[in-house]
């Protein structure tokens, strides 16, 4: 790519560390690509020395795919361009003595987390709900707190509560060999902090560490930044505070000032052109962000085409805004000559997308949601995928923790926290070790019967699967369990349950087809489970691949991402900016939201609002969002607004529209 200025010192700058605040499309991408290929081919960089950290994997395999074009796939393989959680991972899995693990340790998800937490509260009679104790536990493995720390700290009921929970969730997560999602980060941080050798053997390895999207570190992944980069100091961190828009998750944009404290040495370099979006629409995104305080001054600028004006469409309420957004994004799609995937709907909340959804669906115009679930995500599939891991594979450790439980068979956490004791006592699976007459040591009782009971019959399971008719045992192996029951018993509504029974229907059904080879020979059960393994790995990226089709997203979704044609939806007060956020007077980071969403946009930018909206099943009254007001009026255009002859005006543009269409449908 031909860099300016800005840019080309950015990439060049290697003596001190460097922060390259680069606003919305100003080409940070490019530049840390640019960056990594200048240290390699002309510093003589070897490649493994370097390390790129993002934020996402999308944006990871992004950087890949534009790095093998520029220094071929051989080199990129040498890289380490990753997400924080993915190198801290790799820490891991190099040193997982001194966090306690030994190999092959479970990493949890979130649900998977989640239902331990809430054996846990079952057992222990404590007042707090799953999802709570968790955001707790969170937090406080952000903060570096130990559960005896929290506990000490902790200044309420509900906090001694939690810290209790977090003291035996540790416990019970050490017992069983795994980690959780934050453990990914705390874990590394801690090992890089107490253990000299493995923090000296990281740091002679890191000649240069990259990280983009900087304003979105929290303190957690700011330390493992810190000790994998302090021996040399060579750093580059590209961000923008104007697009922090992650302080749930515990971001900071004064971490920017945090690095200037930190390293005196650093230089600035501003990256302040803008490559992607109209005069317009970067004019009006910088009269919105101009209310928020800075901690760097910046001003975006372009020298693309002034752009058409803004449009700001009020309607009277929300099938109707959804109703006009369809029709127009129809309409232009004739017009322009261009596809569906142009046009962005871009909203608050996700409940939003229900009114256009159904607009979409009954105008016939394809549409994606990004950030939707995908099939290996539901709770009923990750279950029986576990089941059939575990009948080719008993040693599969992760598998054995979903399910050992599930149905319930009263083997709570206390008997897991035992047996995995002794498992990791006698380095093996948890499996294996349910065998052992030495279990009997730590094992008695009932909870050793039922352990004993699980591990039977799933050998029995497992032997019938290698001898027999594959998919009669997988049916069968549901049908022993009682597994659709279970559904229905568990499910919050009777829809979710029919939901629930459909999707292991659709699973079974796909397992049925792959049976049998295109040359009509039975595959192996084993076969089976490692080409689903596969497709669940790989769902995610399919899910990535560009269709022909309008993108519905969250606004904190679209971070990163551009698009042609945008709509910014539910522009009120509430709702942009929302709800929580006005009642706890946290106005900059919705502002700075909002900021992020009008950058999205290349060529056209429509914001639309409601009159009254549907809430709790009433209809009320809103507000335009103080953001609107905040718009240059020469680059702004409304219709539908609230005066004299709006009603005609409303049917007067939708007659205009119709005949437009039909003009052009009468051409094709």
């Amino acid at each position: 790519m031909a860099l300016n200025p800005q840019q080309l010192a950015a990439v060049k700058h290697t003596d001190t560390p460097l922060l390259v605040l680069a606003g919305a499309g100003s080409g940070k991408t490019g530049v840390i690509t640019e960056k990594i290929a200048y240290l390699i081919e002309k510093k003589q960089y070897q490649p493994r020395s370097i390390v790129a950290v993002t934020f996402t994997n999308k944006a990871a395999q992004e950087m890949k795919s534009r790095l093998s074009k520029k220094l071929g796939k051989d080199v990129v393989r040498q890289l380490s361009v990753s997400t924080f959680h993915r190198l801290g991972l790799n820490i891991l899995r190099e040193s997982p003595e001194p966090a306690g693990l030994r190999k092959g340790f479970t990493i949890l998800d979130q649900s998977d987390a989640i239902s331990i937490l809430k054996e846990l509260i079952r057992e222990q009679n404590c007042p707090l709900e799953e999802r709570t104790a968790q955001h707790m536990i969170s937090t406080w493995k952000s903060a570096f707190l130990t559960p005896e720390q929290a506990l000490a700290a902790a200044d309420s009921d509900q906090a001694t509560s939690g810290a209790l929970l977090f003291r035996d969730y540790e416990q019970w997560l050490r017992s069983c060999n795994s980690v959780d999602f934050d453990d990914l980060i705390n874990l590394p941080v801690q090992i890089l902090k107490t253990d000299p050798q493995v923090r000296e053997q990281w740091q002679g390895r890191v000649r240069h560490l990259l990280v983009d999207e900087y304003q979105d570190t929290n303190v957690a992944q700011y330390s493992l930044m810190q000790l994998l980069m302090d021996k040399f100091g060579a750093l580059t961190v590209v961000g923008d505070d104007d697009q922090s828009i992650y302080s749930w998750r515990g971001a900071r944009p004064d971490g920017l000032i945090t690095l200037k404290d930190d390293y005196p040495n650093l230089r600035v370099i501003k990256l302040e052109q803008n490559y992607r979006s109209s005069q317009r629409i970067l004019r009006a995104a910088n009269a919105v962000i101009s209310h928020n305080p800075h901690l760097f001054e910046k001003k975006l600028w372009s020298d693309l085409a002034i752009g058409d004006e803004l449009c700001i469409s009020v309607c009277r309420h929300g099938l109707d805004e959804a109703d006009w957004v369809a029709g127009q994004i129809l309409m232009r799609q004739y017009q322009k000559k261009c596809n569906f995937s142009d046009f962005t709907i871009l909203y608050r909340s996700n409940f939003q997308s229900r009114h256009f959804e159904k607009a979409l669906r009954e105008k016939n115009i394809p549409y994606q949601i990004t950030g939707g679930s995908s099939f290996f995500d539901k709770a009923e599939v990750k279950d029986m995928l576990a089941y059939l891991k575990l009948l080719v594979n008993p040693d599969d450790d992760t598998a054995f923790i979903r399910v050992v439980n599930t149905p319930r068979r009263e083997i709570g956490p206390n008997t897991m926290m035992k047996l995995g004791e002794y498992a990791r006592s006698r380095s093996t699976s948890l499996f294996s070790a349910s065998h052992e007459m030495g279990l009997e040591t730590v094992l008695s009782g009932k909870p050793l019967a039922r352990v004993q009971s699980f591990v039977s019959w799933l050998t029995l399971q497992g032997d019938n699967a290698e001898r027999g008719d594959a998919m009669a045992v997988v049916q069968g192996v549901f049908d022993d369990i009682h597994y659709r029951d279970w559904l229905e018993t568990t499910a919050d509504t009777p829809k979710q349950a029919e939901k629930m029974l459909a999707s292991m229907d659709e699973l079974l059904e796909w397992i049925g087809r792959m049976m049998v080879d295109e040359d009509q020979k039975d595959r192996s059960l084993a076969e089976i489970v490692n080409r689903l393994s596969l497709h669940d790995m790989l769902s995610r990226q399919d899910d990535d691949k560009p269709l022909n089709a309008v993108n519905l997203l969250t606004l904190h979704a679209a971070k990163g991402l551009e698009f042609p044609h945008v709509y910014m939806v539910g522009m009120e007060e509430e709702m942009l900016p929302h709800k929580n956020s006005i009642e706890d007077e946290d106005i900059e980071e919705e502002r700075r939201l909002c900021y992020v969403g009008m950058t999205r946009a290349r060529y056209s930018l429509t914001l639309t609002r409601c009159r009254s909206r549907q809430r709790y099943g009433e209809s009320s009254l809103s507000e335009p969002s103080r953001f609107l007001a905040d718009l240059p009026p020469e680059d702004v255009v409304t219709i539908g607004d609230v005066g004299e002859n709006n009603e005609e005006r409303d049917r007067q543009a939708g007659t205009d529209a119709l005949a437009s269409l039909r003009e052009m449908l009468s051409r094709a």
